[in-house]
């Protein structure tokens, strides 16, 4: 083992390179803060979060005021100590969106430090438990698109191999989601999955009358139907439906993935890395999730996810968003419509540091130890 001997980070502000509206927002910017961690032996390891357009600073400031000076001196391999001593470090603030995109940062860097130094890839440092993953893609089905372009993108994603397409759902009326959907599956088939998100946009009875009006369509589950801190709502919905309940890119705990889980409030586990704190906490929830015959279906950060994905058994796909084209030498791997775990040492993912260099946000950069 080797101490931490210094850490640095910037953010870059990534803007979506096409227009990301739901039934609660629109996505502007995309901050994305990365954490480079030195051992005294000179291995290396780059960890990263994420924001949809709010907290970037914040996030950096807990990093570079509390966690970065905490890591001076620690073992880099001890990563379950550091990540627990991290967390009791700042108990005041958690369990909180802010504290688990930092801490975020900091675990996947070690965990990618540690590969480095392992010479293995993450997806089998892991776990190893799977080649490759389905994906479903998610940019062409924004709630502003018009159904022909939602037709026509499913259609592209189809030719391509891939499993399947989420379209956004919140219209005023329900019978415009419905006949949104409809179009999408009667181009497709029956086949072809068809995911919905509804980015907690409803109340329960809103979202129990829209479940009985897409149950028909066969969609393959329905998404943040209502807010994650509704546990008890989501008991109710996931009785009144066949359609599966998926939650998670929202829940900050591994606790609270436990609670849904006892509950039965869900039957779908989508838990973030980024917004769970890091793999550390990624990978005992979906353990978690195994135990309950649940699958795992993690939201966004794709270039991540798909290592992780394919170190558990549960994981079932893994949604195509791309984040990090302009940050690295090299795409996701994509075969046949299915993800691939990079082989490399490390996270998986090229990065192209002379790009982050250029497009870090101004002033920004920092330097511990």
């Amino acid at each position: 083992m080797a101490k931490i001997v210094r850490v640095e980070a910037l953010m870059v502000d990534l803007k979506p390179k096409v227009k990301r509206t739901d039934a609660i927002q629109s996505f502007v910017s995309q901050e994305t803060p990365i954490v480079r961690i030195y051992d005294a032996d000179g291995a290396i390891g780059t960890g990263y979060t994420y924001t949809i357009g709010t907290g970037g600073p914040s996030i950096m400031k807990l990093i570079e005021l509390t966690f970065a000076p905490a890591l001076i001196g620690r073992e880099a391999l001890e990563i379950e100590r550091i990540w627990r001593d991290l967390l009791f470090l700042t108990h005041a603030t958690t369990v909180g969106a802010i504290t688990s995109l930092a801490l975020a940062a900091i675990d996947t860097a070690l965990w990618d430090l540690k590969c480095r130094r392992q010479n293995e890839p993450l997806h089998r440092m892991a776990g190893g438990a799977q080649a490759r993953l389905p994906l479903y893609t998610t940019e062409g089905g924004w709630l502003h698109i018009e159904t022909g372009a939602l037709v026509d993108d499913a259609l592209a994603a189809k030719a391509k191999g891939f499993g399947g397409s989420k379209i956004k759902i919140g219209r005023p009326h329900v019978s415009e989601d419905v006949a949104r959907l409809e179009a999408v599956r009667a181009a497709v088939g029956p086949g072809f999955e068809i995911m919905t998100d509804c980015n907690q946009r409803f109340t329960v009875d809103e979202a129990i009358r829209r479940a009985r009006c897409l149950t028909p369509i066969d969609i393959a589950w329905i998404e943040e139907p209502l807010t994650a801190d509704d546990m008890m709502g989501h008991v109710r919905l996931s009785q009144s439906t066949t359609i599966p309940v998926a939650v998670g890119e929202s829940l900050y705990s591994a606790l609270h993935f436990r609670e849904y889980l006892q509950q039965g409030a869900c039957s779908i586990v989508q838990v973030d890395v980024a917004r769970i704190g890091g793999i550390t906490p990624w990978l005992k929830v979906a353990h978690l999730a195994e135990c309950f015959n649940v699958p795992v279906c993690p939201h966004f950060l794709m270039e991540l996810h798909v290592s992780l994905c394919a170190a558990v058994p549960n994981a079932r796909w893994v949604e195509y968003i791309p984040q990090l084209d302009t940050l690295t030498t090299e795409p996701m791997r994509i075969e046949d419509g299915h993800a691939v775990p990079s082989d490399a040492p490390g996270l998986g993912i090229a990065w192209d540091f002379k790009a982050i260099e250029q497009q870090a946000v101004h002033g920004s950069a920092f330097s511990v130890g």
